[in-house]
């Protein structure tokens, strides 16, 4: 019986550890190590302006890299990540940088579902606790909406994927309002009379063609122009 007692909490144990470790891998710290160290820190009022985010951050930086170098805009965008990864490298890949702001754009992936059932509490809370991070370490904050989406490719079991894109963005526009925080609505100027993503803006209905992100570049620019004047 002890014997039995004790097999089953090792292999607990282990289930456990493998899942810590798999996470530790899916925050994906090593992916900016390099780029962060080379980075060199701004000089006196240089106003470096970093981008947090997932696969459209990190599409955007590849797809139309001269809005980045132009701008003294740092992507820091990693590929299907989700809040609390997030998160766990704001540290790391924003507050290290010394930038004067940052745009966190965050939140299709967690209602994707990709790295656990969606808490939408959970992935606003998130959200307000890397603007506060930033706010303590003197950066300015900007919120962005998530892009709308009829549907996710891979995991078109999701139902109504609309209505909750839609209740997380009026969330993170009721927060930033509320803690004068800018706030970058994508969604209003790229979603289609079914709430989805415009056609001619989506590849996939999900990640931006250069069309999409030529918006998305007007937007931002304005709004992080005012902000860091």
């Amino acid at each position: 019986m002890k014997r039995f007692i004790f097999v089953t909490f090792l292999i607990s144990f282990t289930g456990l550890f493998c899942n810590a470790q798999k996470f530790n891998e899916l925050i994906n710290l090593q992916r900016y190590e390099k780029a962060n160290a080379e980075l060199p820190l701004p000089v006196k009022g240089e106003k470096r302006v970093v981008f947090i985010g997932n696969s459209i951050t990190q599409g955007w930086v590849s797809q139309r890299p001269d809005f980045f170098q132009s701008n003294n805009y740092v992507g820091r965008g990693i590929s299907g990540q989700t809040s609390p990864q997030l998160l766990s490298r704001f540290r790391q890949d924003v507050l290290n940088l010394k930038p004067v702001a940052v745009v966190i754009n965050i939140g299709t992936n967690d209602i994707a579902e990709n790295t656990g059932s969606y808490d939408p509490a959970f992935t606003l809370g998130n959200i307000m606790s890397m603007a506060e991070l930033a706010k303590a370490n003197g950066i300015k904050v900007i919120l962005s909406s998530v892009l709308p989406v009829g549907e996710y490719p891979w995991r078109k079991e999701i139902k109504d994927v609309p209505d909750k894109i839609e209740a997380l963005n009026a969330g993170i526009k009721a927060y930033a309002k509320k803690n004068k925080f800018a706030y970058i609505d994508y969604y209003a100027v790229m979603h289609d009379e079914n709430r989805a993503l415009i056609s001619s803006y989506g590849k996939d209905g999900v990640h931006p063609t250069d069309e999409g992100y030529a918006i998305m570049e007007k937007v931002a620019k304005e709004v992080i122009d005012k902000v860091i004047k």
